[in-house]
């Protein structure tokens, strides 16, 4: 592999790992105030269908983003109601919107455009467009540093730069703001926080809030950025990719990126190489297709090193009297 193609495959592996990163993260603020969420990939597939279509509709790419976070927050809300307000199993709750997003969406779609549950294929002014970073042009003829700057960092869509960006705005509200002091003790010993005199449900609330923004901005990645339109089951698992991502990273953030940039990786190989020879034995297509959710399956199996979720997660909490 020469050094052109491996910044090409580290860039397909930025452009691959953002919707994983954006659900991991959505799924760290909502799991660290102890709102456990399957439902990750419910809200992404239902945020990537709206924001297709109303992009599609309106010809406006950010009009589409809105309609995305808009509809993901209206499942938060749902799941926030059923796992918080009425305290049922957070598990099911998740179940129900992965099922219900998977269900409505191509329906909706097939009413609203008749294209076989798919929306139209969006043009220039319906998708997110890639940013060329100042003196790009100018650099790219540099030795090793112009073609990782003007290939590898360069070209994306704003988006990409807003997930990776997230990571430290997220590790800054964790660990250095008095919100996500509280957020984080919610998780661990809600009956301290309200003792203290800060309400509970208010900071679940706000944690399953954010997380239907992030998942709503992932969907909208997938639909307006990485592809152009919405096709069925297109987040294909990877609202579970990015739950056991956040296992492996044992919910923090910068582990959590180096997580996602992991299985984008085994993406962009398997893309960009059909098939892989190793001495005599040529691995198929198929096998590096699948190796992102066989990692899945090793990290939620608990194979690599042992991850303590927060203690009160899952939990729904009843306040004493």
């Amino acid at each position: 592999m020469d050094f052109l193609t491996l910044i090409q495959v580290l860039d397909s592996t930025v452009r691959l790992a953002t919707p994983l990163l954006l659900a991991c993260l959505a799924g760290l603020y909502s799991e660290r105030a102890g709102i456990f969420d399957i439902g990750l990939e419910g809200k992404m597939l239902m945020a990537a269908f709206f924001s297709a279509a109303v992009a599609a509709v309106t010809g406006n790419v950010w009009l589409g983003l809105l309609a995305g976070i808009a509809s993901s927050l209206l499942l938060s809300g749902l799941h926030g109601l059923a796992s918080i307000t009425f305290r049922g199993n957070q598990l099911i709750s998740g179940v129900a919107i992965n099922f219900l997003a998977a269900g409505l969406t191509v329906l909706i779609a097939q009413d609203w455009f008749q294209q076989g549950g798919r929306t139209p294929s969006l043009l220039t002014s319906g998708r997110f467009g890639p940013i060329t970073l100042p003196f790009a042009d100018s650099l790219a003829g540099v030795p090793i540093l112009g073609p990782i700057y003007s290939e590898l960092l360069s070209g994306h869509s704003i988006l990409v730069y807003f997930a990776f960006l997230a990571v430290p705005a997220t590790w800054w509200i964790l660990y250095r703001t008095r919100f996500g002091l509280r957020l984080r003790a919610v998780g661990e010993n809600p009956a301290a926080v309200d003792t203290a005199g800060v309400s509970v449900i208010g900071l679940r609330y706000a944690a399953v809030a954010i997380c239907g923004v992030l998942c709503g901005i992932a969907g909208a990645y997938l639909a307006t950025a990485l592809q152009a339109g919405f096709v069925k089951d297109m987040t294909a698992g990877r609202g579970f990719i990015a739950l056991a991502a956040l296992i492996f990273a044992k919910w923090r953030p910068w582990q959590a990126m180096g997580a996602c940039l992991l299985f984008g990786l085994l993406q962009a190989v398997a893309l960009r190489f059909q098939n892989i020879e190793i001495g005599p034995i040529v691995v198929p297509v198929q096998v590096m297709d699948a190796l992102p959710y066989i990692l899945t399956v090793v990290i939620l199996a608990g194979f690599v090193g042992k991850a303590v979720p927060p203690k009160a997660g899952g939990e729904p909490y009843v306040k004493e009297r």
